[in-house]
């Protein structure tokens, strides 16, 4: 069972709705809903969302879309325990319609995409809740379908999706955690490029995962293959069609920030200030500190940015990297001053909290010298 861990960390949520039935009507109903909940119109998505519903009684997608809208409007859900139960029964009523479809026909593409779907949203609920037995068990049973999606991906582009961020990650993961290399051997094995090609296809083919996949391909360019510039041209189009989603805001202005577009950035930053979610306050100190230290060159106004952000409260699924960045941030400014011993205590903090490469790079070659 150990060997579904990784699957975890595959399944982040994402808006699958997949290619509903062929009614044309129906679909666009699920555009307007998914554009609406991505944008925090949430009185507007339950209309479309109920005359789906008045339509499908019976189909997986009316409980999966009530699960994504409670996902974005708690946002973190799993600070709400009212909600996130609520947010639970959905997804299990997703799996009950699901299996339903497959149980008529085992083929059923799109049975198999919103068990998929499901499956992994209850898997990443039950890791973020530290009950990563439930979490393997959700991860195992949505392998089964994912494994499917090779296969269907003519078929239903919106597979492109899970496809592309299986044959990315099926290869990163043991690149950057080599201890699980023994666990995975019995897993496909993928192609880290033909997964970003993949991500790339579902972006321009994909009808509702597109905009999710611009979202997670956009974190695989910053987390991963440290380019930013490629990251803000995933998500800045994300924030300017959402201007009230916090995470498309977010990552559109760290990628800005990390690609030294600081005045292109400002905007996203003045626009998370508006908005009311509390884990933001965070982020925005760092990103504050960020461009004090390097757009003005002002070291001790950035100082108090970083050390103000690290005294926040700091959120496991969001926020933990920016954490990493202010460390950062406070031991460049050390090193400056000639403070070695304080740079490399930020250092190896950084080490402590970074999973993104640049930032795990730029300390080892500090604490190397």
């Amino acid at each position: 069972m150990k060997k579904f861990c990784f699957l975890i960390f595959l399944f982040a949520p994402f808006l699958a709705v997949g290619q509903l039935l062929d009614d044309a009507g129906v679909q666009q109903l699920l555009l307007k809903a998914s554009d609406k909940i991505y944008n925090y119109e949430f009185d507007e998505a339950d209309e479309y969302i109920r005359q789906v519903k008045a339509r499908y009684p019976q189909h997986p997608v009316v409980p999966l879309l009530k699960a994504v809208e409670m996902y974005w409007q708690y946002l973190p859900i799993k600070d709400n325990k009212s909600a996130t139960a609520q947010y639970t029964n959905y997804l299990n009523q997703s799996v009950a319609l699901a299996k339903k479809m497959l149980d008529r026909n085992e083929d059923d593409p799109e049975g198999a995409f919103f068990s998929l779907a499901s499956h992994g949203y209850l898997a990443m609920k039950y890791h973020y809740d530290n009950e990563m037995m439930k979490a393997v068990g959700e991860a195992q049973k949505a392998y089964s379908y994912l494994k499917k999606g090779f296969k269907l991906m003519e078929k239903n582009p919106e597979f492109y999706f899970s496809t592309g961020l299986y044959n990315y990650y099926i290869e990163r993961y043991p690149m950057d955690h080599p201890v699980s290399k023994p666990l995975l051997l019995f897993f496909q094995s993928g192609d880290m490029n033909l997964g970003i090609k993949q991500l790339e296809t579902a972006i321009r083919r994909g009808v509702f995962t597109r905009t999710e996949t611009a979202l997670y391909l956009g974190q695989i360019y910053m987390q991963h293959e440290s380019q930013p510039a490629r990251a803000a041209a995933c998500l800045k189009p994300l924030a300017d069609k959402y201007p009230q989603n916090p995470i498309f805001t977010l990552r559109s202005a760290e990628a800005l920030v990390q690609s030294g577009r600081y005045r292109e950035a400002q905007p996203y930053l003045e626009r998370l200030r508006t908005l009311p979610q509390k884990f933001l306050a965070m982020p925005i100190k760092v990103l504050d500190g960020i461009i004090e230290e390097k757009l003005n060159g002002n070291a001790k106004l950035a100082a108090e940015n970083y050390q103000a952000a690290l005294k926040l409260p700091v959120d496991e699924v969001f926020t933990k990297e920016f954490a990493a960045h202010a460390y950062s941030g406070l031991a460049r400014i050390a090193a400056q001053t000639g403070d070695r011993n304080r740079a490399k205590s930020m250092y190896k903090k950084v080490l402590s909290l970074a999973e993104y490469k640049s930032s795990i790079q730029e300390a080892k070659n500090y604490l190397k010298t």
